[in-house]
């Protein structure tokens, strides 16, 4: 293993304009809605309106689905908010990040903090009212996780964060699954294991591309602290582990041929990537490139494809 030393910068040092600079009101509205991470949002709700469809062996209620995403959409917001308001100082330190609206002072410290727990009081709230409390309490606390477990502690500390933190990226599938029934079941349970052994290998790659950023703010990300064949391996070692766990919905009755026909089509090419970014990196040293993004790019189509069968499943089980 190749071991760079990183110095951990201690989470919410300030680092960005305490006011929010002059802009017109659309432009204001804009910087806000960036502060949910919307394009992350979306692969959140990937996960959530197939899982519901396959709680109710059909179509769910149209307007449950639709408040169920709602809210969703603003728990994950107020976490992301969240997320931006402790890593403002860091975030401005990394080119990946140094267009947030904290960092560009679009935003304030203050009102990004606001906002935040607004989204959070707000979507618990609305869980709770129009769904049901036990989809309240786990969003609530995805979301709590997100933020303290992850971004406050672990985040900084070790090479682990994504593993761990990853927890709260797995929640909207049990929350798809609660929605409709009000309780929980072996196949969310499931679902759930698959998004946490895909979230590192889905999030690996990027860190592998931009692991300078990391390096430079003292963020411990795997990449930065290991070579790029140690993270390979262990890419590939998550990846053989989410493939397998994505089959057992079928020996357990809750899915059929077409999902089981998508997961080994999709999960054998996901493995095939998997083993040539681990070639790529036993060769970088006689220089062959790397090609991480690759594997990131087929991550998101996995995930989208293996859900979307999760949906249409019921209708040909």
């Amino acid at each position: 293993m190749c071991v760079t030393a990183v110095e951990s910068r201690p989470a919410g040092v300030i680092g960005a304009s305490q006011s929010p600079v002059q802009r017109p009101f659309g432009a204001r509205v804009k910087a806000f809605v960036a502060l949910t991470k919307p394009r992350i949002i979306e692969l959140l709700l990937i996960t959530t309106v197939p899982v519901m469809f396959l709680a109710q062996q059909g179509v769910p209620d149209l307007g449950l689905v639709l408040i169920t995403c709602l809210a969703g959409y603003l728990s994950a917001g107020g976490a992301n908010a969240l997320n931006m308001y402790i890593d403002r100082d860091i975030d401005a330190l990394m080119d990946r990040t140094s267009q947030r609206p904290l960092v560009t002072g679009m935003v304030s410290p203050r009102e990004c903090l606001a906002f935040g727990i607004a989204l959070a009081v707000g979507s618990t709230l609305l869980f709770g009212l129009a769904v049901n409390w036990l989809s309240a309490w786990l969003a609530l606390g995805a979301l709590l996780f997100y933020v303290v477990v992850y971004t406050m502690i672990l985040k900084r500390r070790t090479a682990q964060n994504i593993i761990w933190g990853g927890i709260a990226g797995c929640m909207p599938v049990l929350i798809g699954w609660t929605a409709v029934t009000d309780s929980l079941s072996w196949a969310p349970v499931i679902l759930f294991l698959v998004i946490f052994f895909w979230t590192p290998p889905h999030y690996w790659p990027l860190s592998m591309k931009v692991k300078d950023d990391y390096a430079r703010v003292g963020v411990p990300m795997l990449p930065v602290v290991a070579s790029n064949k140690v993270v390979a391996k262990q890419i590939v070692i998550y990846s053989w582990v989410m493939v397998a766990v994505s089959l057992l919905l079928t020996p357990l009755g809750y899915t059929g041929w077409f999902y089981t026909v998508v997961a080994l089509a999709a999960g054998g090419w996901w493995l095939w990537e998997a083993h040539a970014l681990q070639n790529r990196a036993k060769a970088e040293a006689e220089g062959a490139k790397l090609k991480e993004m690759r594997l990131f790019h087929w991550s998101i189509t996995y995930v989208s494809l293996l859900f979307v069968a999760v949906a249409v499943d019921p209708f040909l089980h």
